[in-house]
């Protein structure tokens, strides 16, 4: 297994390698935004399935929502984050380069994990997925994951401590204060209802 400290995290990141992290729900495979492509190549994603942007804090990722989101952005965030809550809202013009969707949207998630906050509190907001070959389950340990994963780096100490191992509820804007359910997860959302 290829172990890793938040430091040698950030070198890795910068080479344009993607390395694994837990997080609240599942561990999760992450880069610097401008390496995606990394991402759908070790998955072997489909490259029609979208990314999510992971930050440490809800104000390291306002700039990547549309002005026309943002009141409700912030409503939901605060009220959800950190957790196991993934928001999909349209994206800022100025942040289009990140885009991995078809819609001009965005998936955004801060995981109520110390370990993957004090990573991304370094590196910025990484663009992750859940770390496991595209349609297969895969593993929730960092031991399981390193099979499948044998060159990328996992970031310690292990264990990681207790996750849900369920995955992330998702929701979409659709206008003002409406919101849509995509995939039931951890958590329920009131504004749905």
């Amino acid at each position: 297994m290829n172990l890793v400290d938040c430091k040698s995290a950030l070198k890795t990141l910068k080479s344009g390698l993607p390395i694994i992290f837990p997080t609240d729900t599942l561990p999760a495979i992450g880069c610097l935004p401008k390496f995606s492509k990394t991402i759908y190549e070790f998955k072997k994603r489909d490259r029609d399935k979208p990314l999510i942007l992971m930050g440490s804090e809800q104000k390291q990722l306002i700039d990547f929502v549309h002005e026309s989101a943002k009141e409700d952005y912030e409503n939901i965030a605060s009220k959800y984050w950190p957790g196991a809550l993934t928001i999909v809202i349209p994206a800022s013009e100025k942040q289009t380069t990140i885009l991995t969707s078809n819609d001009r949207t965005l998936g955004l998630r801060i995981p109520n994990s110390y370990i993957a906050q004090s990573l991304m509190r370094e590196t910025g907001p990484l663009l992750t997925s859940s770390a496991n070959i595209s349609g297969f389950k895969g593993s929730i340990t960092a031991e399981g994951i390193a099979l499948d994963f044998p060159s990328l780096g996992i970031l310690g100490p292990i264990p990681w401590g207790e996750r849900s191992g369920q995955a992330s509820t998702i929701i979409f804007w659709k206008k003002s204060g409406d919101w849509r359910l995509i995939r039931e997860g951890e958590v329920l959302v009131r504004e749905l209802y």
